[in-house]
C-alpha cells in the first residue's frame, strides 16, 4: 500500500515515520469514503477480460472512455451491476450490438438490464461508454496536477477508489483474468515534450493519429480492480536488468526529467532487492512482463501490479512496494480484515532487506523501531473486526497492520526456524487455490502449521487475533560457578491474553568475554530454569536481539532462588551421547525431552541416565517432574 516518503532518512527512520504519516493521510481520506462494505449486487458474475480504452489530457481533469467487459454468469442473470461513482456519466451500454437500458443512482452503482436473461455459465461481452471529471469524487483515486509546471495525470485506487474513474467490480472476490489498457493522449505537452503513458503489464505498442497517441498495455495475470492504474506525463525512461538465472527481465523506471539524476542513483538497489526476494521466496511473479516504477504526485508509493507508483526512491519504499508484487498482488488479501497479509508481509520484507544489506545491527534497529511503535499503546489486534473495515485509517494502521503484522511474522519465523518458515511461505505463494487469487488468514495458518509440524493456534490467537503485548520481570542468581537459575514472570498489557507463550532468549556473559545464549521455553509466569554454563556468569541480557514483541521489562540480579534446583545436576554438558543425572534428596518422577520448537521427543521414567543418541544436535530442553516441583534444564547435544 501507499507509504509516504522521506528520502533523506535512514532505513529505520523511514520504516516508522513513513507509515505513520501515511496512516494520518489515510485517516483523513477515510472521512470521504462511503459504501465500504461488500456489494452483493456484483457477486453473480466472474470477470474474465476487461479492455479499458481511455482518453485523457494531463492538462485537464476529465476522462472519457469505453470499458469492454467479458464475463461469465455464475447464476441466471437478468442484468448486471458495476461499481461506478455517480459523477461519471454513462452515455451508452451495448451488448451484441444492441443498446441496453441502464440506470445510475446515488449508491454509486451502474445497473444494466439485459434484453434476455443469461443462463448460468454463459459468457457475454458488454461495452460501457462514459465520461466525466473524477476529481469531483474527492476520493484521491484520480489526480490531474503538475510537477515542475508540467502536467501529469495518475490514478491510485486502493482500497475503494477504482469506481471513481472507471466502471468496475471492486470487491475482493474476483480478479480480472486478462487486462488490456489503451491510453489515448495528446502527443506532447505545450512545451513540445512527448507524453509517455504507463500502465500494468507489457507495452504492446503505440500508434499516432490526428495529433493523438495511443499506448497499449496488456497484463495477462489476474488482477483486482484496485490495482489497475495508469499515469501520463513527460516521463524519462531508463532500465535496470535482472539477470534472473539466464532469463533476464527489465526493471523500467518512468521518472520526471528533473529527477533523472537522483532517481538513477537510487533505483539501482532494486536489482539487489529483487534478487533477494527471488532467492528467499520464488521467481518474480510477473517476469514475463516487467517490473517498474512510475513517479507520481504523492509522497509515497503504491504497488500497482508490475509498476509501483512512487513519490520518491528511498530503499525502504522500493523494498516495500516490490514486496507487494508477491504479497498483495500475486496473492491478495481476501477481505480488508486480512489486510495484514498484504501490509504486514511487505513491512516484514523491508526488515529482511535490512537484515541482508545492513547486517545484524541494522536489523536490530529495524526491530526496535517496530516494537517502540507497537507498544506505544497497550491494545490493538492485527486482525480487523468487521466494523474496522469501514474505517480506512484503521485498515491501514501503521502501528497494527504494518508494524505489529510484521513483528508477528518475525516471531513466527523465530518459532518455526528459518527452514520451516520460508518453506511454508513458499508453499503459501504457490498454493494452487491462492496463487494469483485471494487469501484469508484462515488459509495461511494451516499451511504454516503443516511445515511447522504442530499447531500454531495459540500463537496466532495471542499475537494476531487478540491484543496487547507482554512485559517480563526477569530474576536470576548464580549457583556456584557453572550454573544459574532464571525465573521469568510476565504481565500482559491487555486482558484479552492471559499469557503469551514464547521462547525467550537470554544472553549470559562473563568477565573474560565469554558469551552463551540459551532459549527458555516460557509457558507459565513464575517459571524457573536452571542453566548450566562453562564459565562464571557475571551479567545477563534479556532478548538481546529484540525477537519478542515486549516492553517495560525489568531484570534483577541476585534474588533468592529455590536452591533445591541446584541439587539436580546433569553431566557431561555438552554431551554427544548420554547424560548422567545426579539428584541427591530429590525424587524424580519423570523427565520429558523437548526440542526448541516445543515438540515432545520422548518421556522417560528411568532418570539416572538419559539417552540422547537419537536426538538432533543443538539445544535440548529437559523438563523434570520431581517431588519438589518442576524444573527445566537445558543441555547441548553435540
Amino acid at each position: 500500500m501507499k507509504q509516504l516518503l522521506f528520502i533523506f532518512f535512514t532505513v529505520s527512520m523511514f520504516a516508522q515515520q513513513d507509515v505513520d504519516q501515511f496512516s494520518q493521510w489515510e485517516s483523513e481520506r477515510s472521512l470521504a469514503m462511503k459504501q465500504l462494505l461488500i456489494n452483493p449486487n456484483t457477486a453473480n458474475y466472474d470477470v474474465q477480460h476487461q479492455l479499458l480504452e481511455i482518453q485523457v489530457d494531463p492538462a485537464s481533469s476529465s476522462i472519457a472512455g469505453t470499458v469492454t467487459t467479458t464475463f461469465r454468469a455464475k447464476t441466471d442473470m437478468a442484468g448486471i451491476t458495476f461499481d461506478l461513482s455517480n459523477n461519471m456519466a454513462v452515455s451508452s451500454v451495448m451488448m451484441n450490438g444492441t443498446a441496453l437500458v441502464f440506470n445510475q443512482d446515488l449508491t454509486d452503482e451502474l445497473t444494466i438490464t439485459f434484453v434476455n436473461t443469461m443462463s448460468a455459465d454463459e459468457v457475454e461481452e458488454i461495452v460501457v461508454s462514459y465520461s466525466g471529471n473524477p476529481i469531483s469524487s474527492g476520493f484521491g483515486s484520480y489526480e490531474a496536477t503538475t510537477h515542475n509546471n508540467d502536467p501529469i495525470v495518475w490514478t491510485l485506487s486502493e482500497p475503494y477508489g477504482a469506481k471513481g474513474w472507471w466502471p468496475c467490480k471492486q470487491d475482493l472476490n474476483d480478479k480480472i483474468d486478462i487486462l488490456d489498457v489503451k491510453i489515448t493522449t495528446p502527443v506532447a505537452n505545450a512545451e513540445g515534450e512527448e507524453y509517455v503513458a504507463v500502465s500494468n503489464g507489457l507495452e504492446q505498442g503505440q500508434t499516432v493519429s490526428n495529433g493523438l497517441k495511443t499506448t497499449h498495455y496488456r497484463h495477462q495475470h489476474p488482477i483486482p480492480a484496485y490495482l489497475v492504474a495508469f499515469a501520463v506525463t513527460n516521463y524519462t525512461i531508463y532500465s535496470h536488468t535482472v539477470e534472473n538465472n539466464g532469463n533476464p527481465f527489465e526493471i523500467i523506471n518512468y521518472v520526471y526529467p528533473e529527477s533523472l539524476e537522483t532517481s538513477q542513483a537510487s533505483t539501482a538497489v532494486t536489482v539487489d532487492i529483487m534478487n533477494l526476494f527471488i532467492d528467499l521466496f520464488e521467481p518474480y511473479p510477473y517476469e514475463d512482463e516487467k517490473y517498474g516504477h512510475a513517479q507520481f504526485g504523492w509522497g509515497g508509493g503504491m504497488e500497482h501490479t508490475t509498476v509501483s507508483f512512487m513519490g520518491g526512491f528511498s530503499r525502504g519504499l522500493i523494498a516495500h512496494e516490490l514486496a507487494h508484487q508477491w504479497f498483495g498482488d500475486k496473492i491478495t488479501c481476501g477481505s480488508w480484515r486480512d489486510i495484514w497479509l498484504n501490509e504486514g508481509f511487505a513491512t516484514f520484507l523491508t526488515g529482511l532487506v535490512s537484515e541482508h544489506l545492513d547486517g545484524p545491527e541494522g536489523h536490530l534497529t529495524w526491530k526496535e523501531s517496530k516494537i517502540n511503535s507497537i507498544t506505544s499503546q497497550p491494545d490493538g489486534s492485527v486482525y480487523l473486526s468487521e466494523s474496522d473495515t469501514t474505517n480506512v485509517g484503521r485498515i491501514f494502521s501503521s502501528r497494527l497492520t504494518y508494524n505489529k503484522g510484521s513483528m508477528v511474522l518475525h516471531m513466527l519465523r523465530k518459532k518455526m526456524g528459518d527452514e520451516a518458515f520460508f518453506q511454508g511461505v513458499q508453499s503459501y505463494l504457490s498454493h494452487p487455490d491462492l496463487a494469483y487469487a485471494y487469501a484469508k488468514t484462515v488459509d495461511f495458518i494451516p499451511i504454516m502449521e503443516a511445515h511447522y509440524g504442530n499447531s500454531l493456534t495459540e500463537f496466532f490467537q495471542d499475537w494476531l487475533y487478540n491484543e496487547g503485548y507482554p512485559s517480563y520481570d526477569i530474576q536470576w542468581s548464580a549457583i556456584g560457578s557453572n550454573e544459574i537459575v532464571v525465573t521469568l514472570n510476565q504481565t500482559q498489557s491487555h486482558e484479552s491474553v492471559d499469557f503469551f507463550e514464547a521462547e525467550v532468549k537470554v544472553r549470559m556473559t562473563g568477565d573474560n568475554g565469554e558469551v552463551q545464549d540459551v532459549l527458555l521455553n516460557h509457558t507459565s509466569s513464575g517459571q524457573s530454569f536452571a542453566v548450566a554454563t562453562n564459565f562464571e556468569v557475571t551479567d545477563l541480557v534479556f532478548d538481546p536481539e529484540k525477537d519478542i514483541l515486549s516492553n517495560g521489562n525489568s531484570l534483577t540480579l541476585g534474588l533468592p532462588s529455590d536452591q533445591w534446583q541446584s541439587g539436580l545436576r546433569l553431566y557431561p554438558n555438552p554431551t554427544s551421547d548420554s547424560l548422567r543425572v545426579d539428584a541427591p534428596g530429590i525424587k524424580i518422577k519423570s523427565v520429558s525431552i523437548y526440542n526448541l520448537q516445543g515438540q515432545l521427543l520422548n518421556k522417560l521414567k528411568r532418570t539416572n541416565e538419559i539417552d540422547l543418541s537419537e536426538v538432533s544436535a543443538g539445544q535440548v530442553i529437559l523438563v523434570f517432574e520431581t517431588n519438589k516441583g518442576e524444573v527445566e534444564k537445558i543441555v547441548v547435544k553435540q
